[in-house]
C-alpha cells in the first residue's frame, strides 16, 4: 500500500521535508511505519517516546492500522511562547 507523509516541526527540519510518499506491506501499523523510518533516518530514533500520529487528521497510537491512501501526520512535540 501507498502512504503520504507529512511532518511537522523539528521532525520536518530533520529530515528535511514536508512531506513523503512511503510503500508498506498491507496491514502495516502506525508503529511500523515509524519503525521503518527509523531504520532509513536513525537521526530521528530518540524522538520516539514524544511523537503522536494522527491518521486522515484524527490521532492514533501505534497499533492503529493503516489503509492504502491514508495520510500519516507525524507530530514531535512543539514548545514555544
Amino acid at each position: 500500500m501507498t502512504l503520504h507523509l507529512r511532518f511537522f516541526a523539528s521532525l520536518r527540519e530533520r529530515l528535511r521535508a514536508r512531506e513523503a510518499e512511503r510503500s508498506m506491506p498491507d496491514g502495516s501499523t502506525v508503529g511500523d511505519v515509524w519503525s521503518a523510518l527509523c531504520a532509513d533516518h536513525p537521526e530521528i530514533e530518540p524522538m520516539s517516546a514524544s511523537i503522536a500520529f494522527a491518521v486522515n487528521r484524527e490521532y492514533v497510537d501505534r497499533a492503529h492500522r493503516l489503509r492504502d491512501g491514508d495520510e500519516l501526520a507525524l507530530i514531535p512535540p512543539v514548545s514555544g511562547g
